[in-house]
Parts: C-alpha cells; structure tokens; sequence
C-alpha cells in the first residue's frame, strides 16, 4: 500500500478546516490533494481528533496480530486433527 504524503494528523488538521467552513476545492488546491481522495479522508477520518486517530491506527496493528495468531492456531489445529485421523 502507498504511504501517504500527510500524517494522520495532517489529515485531520485538513479536515478540521473544512468543518470550519473552507469549501472542498479550495482545500483540494492548498493542499495539492484530489476531491476523490479528501472524500476517501472524510469517510474514514471524519470525526476523529489526532489522538483518536492515533488510538484507531494502534487498534488496527493489534487486531491484524491477533487475527495472524488466530490464524495459525487454525492451521495447528487442522494440522492435529489430520495426525490424529491417521492422514499423516
């Protein structure tokens, strides 16, 4: 995945403005972003501060760690299950 130009709490800061009334083109120009991609950021950052964003990003990391060790206790599991049936 391409790392973006601007911070978490860039995008926030960016959106903020917008909340505080600068019209979306004019935003888009300054910052040298596209409309798609300040909609993109609005969907998925939209209410959130710089910390809650900090505390989403950390949320994220650690479910993708959990779900990899879920993933292999799945595999160990088939893996006994089949010595256990005599496949192996």
């Amino acid at each position: 995945m391409k790392k973006s130009r601007f911070s978490e709490e860039q995008i926030t800061k960016i959106l903020a403005e917008s909340r505080a009334g600068a019209g979306t083109a004019e935003l888009c120009r300054k910052y040298g972003v596209s409309q798609n991609t300040f909609y993109k950021w609005r969907a998925k950052y939209g209410g959130l501060g710089g910390s809650e964003v900090r505390r989403m990003k950390e949320m994220e990391a650690k479910i993708a760690r959990l779900e990899k060790i879920v993933a292999k206790q799945a595999i160990e599991l088939q893996a006994a299950e089949e010595i256990i049936k005599g496949k192996w």
